[in-house]
């Protein structure tokens, strides 16, 4: 993708246009000189920074393929001629990815094109709100990059690119990120949770304390009491501010109404139909082609052993969840959380069947390869954001489910989390202050209706994380931490260190000598 030498207001729509809907490589040619933007507005190209989230944060095929599909919590099977793809799904659930898999280089791109777009537009002039959301915007997608690649590319305001970006690794890229993240959060809004705000903030700089000492040796990471401190004391002031409640059902928090019933959301990106990210992915993947409307792909499905970590009577393992324009369900069959078993027309009760017109009932067992009669019903669905069945009538295209990156409940467990490593308890809202008292708090509150756990382990705990925000692209990030990674389960082995981070594409090592291949690739 090139910018082309365009003025005026087409420049912007120009540069709102390609940030939506490509990405931003080191080829790139050209910039948008000062005379070229409607002087004293660059809401506009804010707006683009913005949209350039769409493409890598929704959806399954970006970082969510990176973050959930290496874990135990996903897994793409090749379902006879389906699902094949060259092996690039197979890769991320075994570890075998190498430096030209296709998902690895086109994430890559994509978070660096929010980084270069939130950098260019610093240097027209921005007020202090837009710099600093247009800085904190970069910081996440900076964040992002250092945790899946640990090298995070960066320029400074008006470099031309003829001028190799720079790296800034590790350690050295997440102070850089906390003091960016520091500089600007008193200048960003307080809200809504569709846009940058002083509490998406505090998450991200939670995120930064609780995983400092993973960036530093991701292999035996150690972590400073002081630094759990800061995790902690970052979550009492979300906790205090009495702005987050949990919702009356679980699932509202993803529901094509969210921004308006999802009380536990802090950062989201907003979506409308026609002009949103790909968050419908989250449903068209998973269902059958066969369950209508939503006619959907027929590929991911989650382990059984991921399964098993829920008890019977945990809300978030499914529920029959009603949105508008949605069909009756008369029978109160599950259509949110995990589907397992005979599935039916939700219109007229009807049990479905597979293209071959066999029952369409999900199993529980499910390989990385799939050839029998019944590969099409193989695996439990997971869907956690709704089905917006009003945009699907109208056509799909998107959806109107706001994708949600920060909420209340991991700022609690990651709270809980930052005691047990070290981090002094504190009591604040209505949560409790030990560790476990506070995860109680959130699997006993009706809209979860799990049981009370009488003693927390960080074992337990890393469950808990996997229970609670499953689908949300933290799981290999968490697993990482807790160490059980690179542990062997269904269908592959135990696997290299190596894979701890991802390899920088070779089409960018290439290009830029400031750029060393990470070890073992």
């Amino acid at each position: 993708m090139r910018y082309f030498k365009i003025g005026g207001a087409a420049a912007v729509l120009a540069l709102l246009q390609m940030t939506s809907g490509c990405a931003i490589n080191e080829k790139l040619e050209g910039q948008l000189t000062e005379d070229q933007i409607p002087k004293g507005d660059p809401s506009a190209l804010l707006q683009g920074v913005y949209n350039s989230q769409r493409d890598p944060i929704q959806g399954c095929v970006s970082v969510f393929a990176l973050e959930e599909v290496s874990t135990d919590a996903r897994i793409m099977p090749t379902r006879g001629p389906d699902w094949d793809d060259n092996g690039k799904w197979r890769a991320l659930y075994n570890h075998t990815w190498d430096a030209q898999n296709e998902r690895v280089r086109d994430t890559y791109t994509q978070l660096n094109g929010i980084i270069y777009a939130a950098t260019d537009l610093l240097r027209f002039s921005p007020n202090n709100q837009q710099q600093a959301e247009a800085r904190f915007l970069r910081a996440w997608a900076s964040y992002l990059v250092l945790d899946l690649y640990d090298q995070v590319l960066y320029r400074e305001p008006g470099e031309t690119l003829s001028m190799l970006a720079r790296v800034r690794k590790g350690s050295e890229a997440l102070t850089y990120i906390i003091s960016e993240i520091t500089a600007v959060q008193a200048n960003l809004p307080d809200g809504p949770a569709g846009k940058a705000n002083k509490d998406a903030a505090r998450v991200l700089l939670m995120k930064c304390y609780l995983n400092k000492g993973v960036y530093a040796n991701r292999a035996t990471p150690t972590f400073a009491a002081a630094d759990m401190n800061q995790v902690v004391t970052l979550a009492d002031q979300i906790i205090s501010s009495n702005k987050y409640a949990f919702t009356t059902n679980f699932f509202d928090n993803f529901a094509p109404n969210n921004t308006a019933i999802g009380k536990e959301n802090i950062f989201t990106q907003e979506n409308t139909f026609g002009n949103g990210g790909p968050t419908r992915d989250f449903w068209k993947f998973v269902s059958h082609y066969n369950m209508v409307p939503v006619n959907g792909y027929n590929g991911p499905a989650t382990t059984a052993a991921f399964y098993s970590l829920f008890e019977a009577g945990d809300k978030r393992r499914g529920v029959a969840y009603q949105t508008s324009g949605g069909p009756a369900n008369p029978d109160s069959r599950i259509n949110v959380g995990f589907l397992v078993g005979q599935q039916y027309n939700l219109s007229t009760g009807a049990a479905l069947t597979t293209r071959s017109g066999a029952p369409l009932a999900f199993t529980q067992d499910i390989n990385l390869f799939e050839t029998g009669a019944d590969l099409e019903a193989k695996g439990i669905r997971p869907i956690k954001y709704p089905v917006d069945y009003v945009s699907e009538a109208r056509g799909g295209n998107s959806s109107e489910n706001d994708h949600v990156s920060f909420r209340l409940a991991d700022v609690l467990l990651m709270k809980a989390e930052a005691i047990m490593r070290g981090g002094t308890a504190t009591s604040a809202g209505t949560y409790g202050a030990t560790a476990l008292d506070i995860v109680n708090s959130l699997r006993t509150h009706p809209s979860r209706g799990a049981s009370a756990l009488a003693s927390l382990s960080l074992s337990t705990l890393l469950d808990e994380r996997g229970r609670e925000l499953y689908g949300e692209s933290w799981r290999r990030q968490d697993m990482i931490r807790f160490g059980t990674f690179l542990q062997a389960r269904k269908d592959k082995p135990a696997s290299d260190a190596k894979y701890l981070i991802y390899p920088i594409p070779q089409t960018q090592v290439d290009v830029n000598s400031n750029i060393t291949q990470n070890p073992g690739y």
